[in-house]
């Protein structure tokens, strides 16, 4: 908008120059013939007070005079006219030139600003989206029973996306008749594990109000800490009851913020944990301990299964030793084969040599040469 107006602006700034050269251009013109024209008159007045005194030819070179000084300020004054409308011409050039250039700058800064302005109204509507979202979630928090839900809700969806079915029950309810949030089925020596996903926040998000004294401040820190202590004295009166559950169970905190606070400035709170035998979990240390759990079953699973695999392994040997034998035969019925195919080899080469040696022979009636042939005969027998 401002550099519409300043454009705006510039146009009235240069259009007000134009009508001011105009109108000086305008007067110096009546100035100059005014000039003309009195000088027109004391030339005739001159040439009438000459005429009534000189001569005649002192009144034509007057006259000469006069119309040579008229021509020569007429061929003056049409330069002048040329080159004033020339100059205004330029002048009128430039002048529109520059609103043209004026008038596109000012419309690529106004499309710039809409297109800006539809950004700023996309990001608006995006962060009043996020901030109904936020309003939503802190209400969520807020509220015990909803901020319980909340942590059971992202605590079922870790479970169900790393665990197996069989491996875990939610809403498990123990001997003592205490509802757990999750019991996690592990092997021993470890035993079923509890995991409970309330927490308080409360005093956490005084803690963090923006603008809090320093003792209102300190008074939420310590109250933080007692609901944290209080929590942790919860789980292990409730959940650990050896030997149906392991020896420890799980403070599952479905925020790292919380977690990070406990770790960074309370190291008391964690050494009372580990002390009453709870371990506390963010999400992100939760997704590593339900791994470590998967890979814990996995290994479990594949010793229960050894004996399996010995007996199928022995089944194998056998199933070898036997393939082996066979082999065995195999080869040696094979070597007898080739054994037997040399000796018809053999055998066919002599047949084909008898034969060649009868096509040899010349066959006569003479009875001593049959003689000797029979004889030849029983020689190669």
């Amino acid at each position: 908008m401002i550099f519409f107006i300043l454009g705006l602006t510039l146009i009235g700034v240069l259009f007000l120059i134009f009508i001011y050269f105009l109108k000086h251009i305008f007067n110096f013109k009546l100035e100059l013939l005014e000039k003309l024209n009195l000088f027109n008159q004391n030339l005739q007045n001159s040439l009438n007070k000459g005429l009534q005194e000189g001569r005649k030819e002192s009144t034509e070179n007057l006259n000469k005079i006069l119309e040579s000084n008229t021509r020569l300020l007429a061929e003056r004054v049409q330069y002048l006219n040329q080159t004033t409308l020339q100059a205004l011409q330029e002048i009128n050039q430039q002048v529109e030139k520059k609103l043209s250039q004026g008038f596109e700058k000012t419309t690529a800064t106004f499309t710039d600003v809409i297109k800006r302005l539809a950004l700023i109204d996309q990001a608006q509507q995006k962060i009043s989206e996020l901030s109904t979202n936020v309003v939503s979630l802190k209400d969520i928090l807020q509220d015990k029973r909803s901020r319980g839900a909340f942590g059971e809700i992202q605590l079922e969806s870790l479970i169900k996306n790393l665990m197996p079915e069989r491996t875990f029950s939610l809403q498990h309810t123990l001997s003592n008749g205490k509802r757990c949030d999750c019991l996690l089925y592990l092997p021993a020596p470890t035993g079923n594990i509890v995991i409970d996903a309330k927490f308080p926040l409360e005093n956490f998000q005084k803690l963090f109000t923006p603008d809090i004294d320093e003792l209102s401040k300190k008074i939420a820190e310590q109250n933080f800490k007692k609901d944290i202590k209080t929590h942790i004295q919860d789980i292990a009166s409730k959940y650990i009851l050896p030997p149906e559950t392991a020896e420890g169970a799980v403070m599952f905190i479905p925020a790292e913020s919380i977690f990070a606070e406990i770790h960074a400035h309370h190291p008391d709170l964690v050494d009372y944990a580990h002390q009453s035998k709870v371990w506390m979990a963010s999400p992100t240390t939760m997704m590593a301990i339900l791994t470590t759990a998967k890979a814990v079953l996995k290994d479990d699973a594949t010793k229960q299964q050894v004996h399996i695999i010995q007996a199928h392994l022995g089944l194998l040997a056998k199933d070898f030793d036997r393939f082996q034998k066979r082999m065995d035969d195999l080869e040696r019925h094979i070597n007898q084969a080739n054994d037997d195919v040399k000796n018809i080899n053999i055998s066919a080469k002599k047949i084909t040599h008898r034969f060649e040696k009868i096509e040899s022979v010349d066959l006569n009636s003479d009875p001593k040469y049959q003689e000797k042939s029979t004889e030849s005969l029983e020689q190669l027998n």
